[in-house]
């Protein structure tokens, strides 16, 4: 999610194969091996020239043209870092060559689908190796399900599934990727009916960290299937994701700006929609943000509404629409088209997150907005800096999906509304980098303290709004984390995907 809160404000301006499963005797020969560690420079050496043998057009070394390309395929600035080599992989037995021998080499290595991710190290490495998907963008349409392989952003699924009337559950730009958002699980416009991207997977094809490829689905090693949903990178680098698709040929759409005078009702609408909003019949959702302009001193709320159907204007948004704002625009259109219009450039900040949960509360929130907008002014002098306040909502048949599908997944939420209030701050230099950090950091965890006191707080951290300063597993319920981290070691018993591929969020010991 990865948060979209730094470039929608621009938005109304523009207005397979497999091989065979792994068996039983495998996962226990695997499990009694040893392998040493090497250093950086060695492993990657070893491992970048094994790949360039062996796949020498799809192998790129510092110095040229497509290595600069793909080292920089990045939306946060900070993510960009100097791999050893870059492997672009056109299939997934290559994926799984490439993992054999970042095993054999003992090579540290990432992984980048869409890039978004803006936790620097999660999808890029100085001196390992870099795996990127740019080469896998392959897609199989089925009646009421997508095969869709990890290179393609959401817009790319949205525009597969356009002509037959169909829209998958995923990301609310056109440059999120499929893997990253699907993987951490997903927020989409469509939550409060259909659940998160997670709860929308039918079936992952998965290189395990022997280089063995696996299916994961409710019948083929089903514990796989269960972890996946939410546990990250953890386990295993997906190759192909089965998507259930629902009929929604139209969406309707709004586009609603206000000034600083209506965010305190701005926020009630936001927390009276999330409560009421428990028995969906209409599937619908939204960007909710206010961004501040610290040259100028406006603030600016914004909604970026979008519901299933054809309805003009969207009636899920009408305690919105009573708000008097500066510009509303309603629209009927199709996933693709309205996603068209979302873009978020790659490499225009540097971007930094912190977020956390809360019950829904409009005066308490107001008075957050008032905190951060003064912790803001002490920071107003960085350069470029681009400041804004997220309200996700996550109503309780977001959670209740999971509850109910005969399958769940690893967060555990409880069937109750919720609001994950999120920072997400952009800036221009690096030498502010500490600074900006320092007080994003200070701040979340602040306010976070004062609704735990109030009796406000929930725990719930959400990767794709998180900073990376935040330990996300910790907060998800101790048996689902135990059975996670039980399911590493049954799947992932050499260690690869703790020790050589150690970017993003990990389980820990």
């Amino acid at each position: 999610m990865k948060s979209l809160s730094l470039f929608l404000h621009l938005a109304p301006l523009a207005l397979g194969s497999t091989r065979p499963s792994l068996n039983q005797r495998a996962r226990n020969d695997s499990s009694t091996a040893f392998v040493s560690t090497v250093d950086l420079q060695t492993g990657a050496k070893c491992a970048c020239g094994k790949l360039a043998a062996s796949y020498s057009d799809s192998v790129f070394f510092p110095g040229s043209a497509n290595y600069t390309a793909q080292a920089t395929e990045y939306w946060d600035i900070r993510a960009d870092l100097d791999p050893g080599c870059i492997f672009l992989p056109a299939s997934a037995d290559q994926v799984a060559d490439a993992v054999s021998v970042f095993t054999t080499c003992q090579a540290q290595f990432a992984v980048r689908g869409g890039g978004h991710m803006n936790f620097p190290g999660s999808n890029n490495i100085d001196g390992g190796v870099l795996l990127a998907f740019s080469n896998m963008k392959d897609y199989k349409f089925h009646n009421d399900s997508i095969d869709v392989s990890p290179g393609m952003t959401w817009y790319d699924v949205y525009s597969a599934l356009e002509p037959y009337g169909r829209a998958a559950i995923g990301g609310r730009l056109k440059t999120i990727g499929v893997p990253g958002l699907t993987l951490i699980g997903g927020v989409s416009y469509f939550i409060n009916k259909y659940g998160f991207a997670m709860d929308n997977v039918l079936s992952y094809d998965v290189v395990l960290g022997n280089g063995t490829q696996v299916i994961a689905n409710a019948t083929s090693n089903p514990d796989l299937f269960w972890a996946l949903k939410g546990g990250a990178n953890n386990f295993g680098i997906v190759t192909k994701f089965t998507l259930k698709t629902y009929s929604m040929p139209h969406i309707s759409t709004t586009i609603q700006q206000f000034n600083e005078t209506a965010v305190y009702d701005f926020i009630k609408a936001t927390c009276d929609w999330v409560v009421a909003d428990s028995e969906p019949t209409i599937a619908a959702g939204s960007v909710l943000d206010i961004s501040y302009n610290t040259t100028t001193g406006s603030v600016s709320p914004l909604l970026l509404g979008v519901q299933e159907g054809i309805s003009n204007p969207p009636s899920m948004f009408a305690n919105f629409t009573a708000i008097p704002g500066v510009s509303k625009t309603n629209n009927v259109t199709t996933s693709k088209q309205w996603a068209s219009n979302l873009d978020s450039p790659k490499q225009m900040f540097r971007v930094m997150f912190g977020m956390h949960s809360m019950y829904p509360d409009p005066d308490v929130l107001y008075t957050m907005y008032q905190t951060w907008k003064s912790a803001i002014d002490q920071i107003a002098d960085v350069a470029g800096l681009y400041p804004t306040f997220v309200l996700n909502i996550s109503p309780a048949s977001a959670a209740r999906v999971a509850q109910t599908n005969g399958i769940g997944n690893v967060w555990g939420l409880d069937d109750e509304p919720t609001i994950w209030w999120q920072f997400s701050t952009g800036w221009d230099n690096a030498e502010d980098d500490l600074r900006v950090e320092a007080c994003i950091r200070q701040l979340t965890e602040y306010l976070h303290g004062i609704n735990k006191k109030n009796g406000l707080a929930r725990d719930f951290i959400y990767m794709g709004d998180a900073g990376e300063w935040q330990d996300v597993f910790p907060v998800l319920p101790a048996e689902n984390v135990q059975r996670m981290k039980e399911i590493r070691g049954k799947y992932d018993p050499l260690g690869t995907f703790s020790r050589l591929n150690w970017g993003g969020f990990k389980l820990g010991v």
